[in-house]
């Protein structure tokens, strides 16, 4: 069984789609997939599909769901030469709840995670061509938000937002990696439209920062500082973190002539560019001339 979730919802047996049309059993596929090869007690089921008020019927309906995905499953299997296994085989009931098995098939976001994982551990070894190239290869397999097709209820949410900040903490560290490779012009337009669409976000907006300073602009990038500082000062009554400050003062001070190609990571006259959210112990040193 294959599973995509980087996206709209794909689960495929024997390359034929078991995804049905109507939405509650779309969701609970989407939630078995979440949690692909583990069990989902019923009570997780319960509250995706009708929060915290069931109806009475719940129990039975859920299983009314369960039995349309077996259904679509038996398809998909008849298409398969010697099959052995049956529908409640993959999508078996055990004590408590269900668990959607996929005998070693392929799974989009644990993919991600394995490459993001050795990604990360690159960037920990100053390995920066290659993070860059494995994070590149983790937030390729994105094909948009994730799950965009899917109603979700509390359950499915939750897991969607851990998704989408994970994958922030990768792209940071995709961009941080190529800052250190002196790529700074060629993540100009990336982050012209990132820092628009994460008006909040400190470590875009930092890096947006350098990328600018390093290409030669030092005024727009004291004018990324100064639209961000407006933002969060009128939305959240906050200033920008101490990290971004002295960036922009290192900005501020730089002499108009430093060089803006980016320094060896040995160097000792820094300023901080700072950590996406959830990238605790990678926080990163670049030079700002």
């Amino acid at each position: 069984m294959d599973i995509e979730v980087l996206g709209a919802l794909s689960v495929r047996e024997n390359g034929v789609s078991i995804v049905p049309t109507a939405p509650k059993p779309r969701q609970v596929l989407a939630l078995l997939a979440l949690q692909a090869d583990q069990v989902v007690p019923v009570t997780s089921l319960v509250e995706e599909l009708w929060g915290s008020r069931p109806p009475r019927s719940a129990r039975t309906t859920l299983q009314t769901y369960v039995l349309q995905l077996r259904e679509l499953l038996a398809e998909a299997l008849a298409q398969g030469e010697n099959e052995r296994c049956s529908p409640k085989d993959i999508l078996a009931t055990v004590p408590g709840g269900y668990r959607l098995d996929t005998r070693s098939g392929s799974i989009d976001f644990r993919e991600f995670e394995r490459q993001a994982g050795a990604g990360y551990r690159a960037m920990d070894a100053e390995d920066y061509p290659g993070a860059a190239r494995r994070l590149a290869e983790a937030l390729s397999l994105w094909a948009g938000p994730a799950l965009t097709d899917i109603q979700a209820g509390s359950r499915i949410d939750m897991e969607v937002k851990r998704l989408e900040e994970a994958r922030l903490c990768v792209l940071d560290q995709r961009i941080e990696a190529d800052l250190r490779l002196g790529r700074h012009r060629e993540l100009l337009p990336e982050l012209t439209v990132l820092v628009n669409q994460y008006r909040m976000h400190e470590s875009l907006h930092g890096q947006f920062m350098l990328a600018l300073h390093r290409s030669g602009r030092r005024g727009e990038a004291l004018d990324v500082y100064q639209r961000l500082r407006t933002t969060l000062v009128s939305e959240l009554g906050l200033e920008p973190s101490a990290a971004l400050s002295r960036l922009q003062r290192s900005i501020l001070v730089a002499r108009p002539d430093a060089p803006t190609t980016p320094a060896p990571a040995t160097a000792t006259a820094t300023a901080t560019t700072p950590a996406s959210p959830g990238a605790t112990g990678r926080r990163l040193v670049a030079r700002t001339n």
